[in-house]
């Protein structure tokens, strides 16, 4: 194909990609009721990153096994992303082109980053589940993690971020296709909670739960 056909090609592909992802996003699987669903799992945001919040008296032995986090934190927070978006972005003041283009247009490799709480935050979306969900979203978590060659969870040291953020080697490559909301949106698919056929968007799984 000629090189300037790519200059064609480009521009409506970012068009469409929203156009379809706005409208997989505004459609609702995994809509049955489930009877048992006695139990809560929580979903967090900063605005544009979900996370998902579970008490840790609710994660499994293998999920928690090599993690490192406060002996008060009563609750532990997940976040999957891009490795040089996370590392190199604490905070929205150091976003930079380099960072945010990286992140979307290469396949690039991905982090867990887990955060821990002493208490609930009033703020958080509170999601209920039944304990055979609650199975499912362990597993996945579990599988989500990348271990080293003794079966051990990978942690990073990185200095920008305070001492209680810690971020894991992660499963899987992040894409325009595979973004950090679309992590939590398969997490809830793979369970059996209600979510999006699929989303990039922060707002899709979050839209959801604030309605019920």
């Amino acid at each position: 194909m000629k090189s300037w056909k790519w200059f064609l090609i480009i521009p409506s592909a970012i068009p469409c990609y929203f156009i379809i992802a706005l409208i997989l996003t505004f459609i609702t699987v995994n809509n049955e009721p489930v009877p048992d669903r006695t139990g809560s799992i929580y979903l967090s945001t900063n605005g544009s990153h979900l996370y998902l919040v579970i008490k840790i008296s609710g994660l499994s032995e293998e999920v928690l096994r090599g993690l490192e986090y406060d002996k008060d934190d009563d609750y532990l927070s997940f976040g999957w992303g891009d490795e040089y978006f996370y590392l190199n972005t604490p905070t929205w003041d150091d976003l930079t082109f380099k960072n945010a283009f990286t992140a979307l247009f290469f396949i690039t490799p991905t982090l867990i980053h887990v955060f821990g709480y002493d208490h609930r935050a009033d703020d958080w979306i509170s999601i209920k589940i039944s304990s055979d969900e609650l199975d499912v979203l362990n597993n996945y978590l579990a599988d989500s993690f990348r271990l080293d060659s003794s079966g051990n969870k990978i942690i990073i040291e990185n200095s920008l971020y305070p001492s209680d953020d810690r971020f894991y080697k992660a499963n899987g490559s992040y894409t325009l296709f595979n973004t950090c909301n679309t992590w939590v949106n398969t997490a809830f698919k793979q369970s059996g909670l209600k979510a999006c056929l699929w989303t990039p968007f922060e707002f899709g799984p979050r839209r959801i739960y604030e309605k019920d």
